[in-house]
């Protein structure tokens, strides 16, 4: 069960919850109610569908490529950093004058960025048994629901939270992602070195 939930934890911080949620209340000031709620489900398949792939094809990268799990850690680790500081600086990620919004910039790069895209690869490649494989699937599946349920809920939490709030906790989970990213370049370094 702690594996279970260590891994939704992950997965969700990873995905920048509060931060996509800032964002798609930035972008969807102008939208009907009706069409935040299809956006927030294109929004949710489309993520869906991007990190079920990351997921089961990192070994596949890997091997094509001819780069060690572990340096492919350092780097995801160092990008994740950099997506963390961003998060708590908070600048935002992508162009937002695009009329169709949901692939892009919500799902790539604001929930899915270059961070979150190896970290996905290093989860899903350095995994080979296959019932904690499946528990990390399980996991992911969660958080990308949890995503797509925060996203639902875009206009009742922005009224709880009001903006700041939605802000001070995308600048937390900036926090999060830092801790994330020197655990990874730690481990990926650790590795390589011996």
């Amino acid at each position: 069960m702690s594996y279970f939930l260590n891994g939704w934890i992950k997965f969700f911080v990873l995905l920048t919850p509060f931060f996509a949620l800032s964002m798609f209340v930035l972008l969807t000031a102008n939208r009907s109610a009706s069409e935040k709620r299809t956006l927030a489900l294109k929004v949710m398949a489309a993520v869906f569908v991007i990190c079920l792939t990351l997921f089961f094809l990192g070994n596949v990268i890997f091997q094509a490529v001819g780069i060690t799990i572990d340096s492919f850690r350092v780097g995801a680790g160092l990008l994740l950093f950099l997506s963390a500081v961003e998060l708590v600086q908070g600048r935002p990620k992508g162009d937002a004058s695009e009329k169709d919004i949901a692939v892009v910039p919500l799902s790539v790069p604001v929930i899915v960025g270059p961070a979150t895209t190896g970290a996905l690869l290093v989860t899903g490649a350095e995994i080979t048994d296959g019932r904690q494989r499946l528990i990390a699937l399980t996991s992911l599946v969660l958080a990308i629901l949890s995503i797509g349920a925060i996203l639902l809920a875009a206009d009742f939490i922005e009224r709880l939270f009001k903006r700041k709030g939605i802000v001070v906790l995308s600048k937390l989970t900036g926090l999060f992602l830092s801790a994330l990213a020197s655990q990874m370049v730690f481990e990926g370094a650790r590795n390589l070195l011996r």
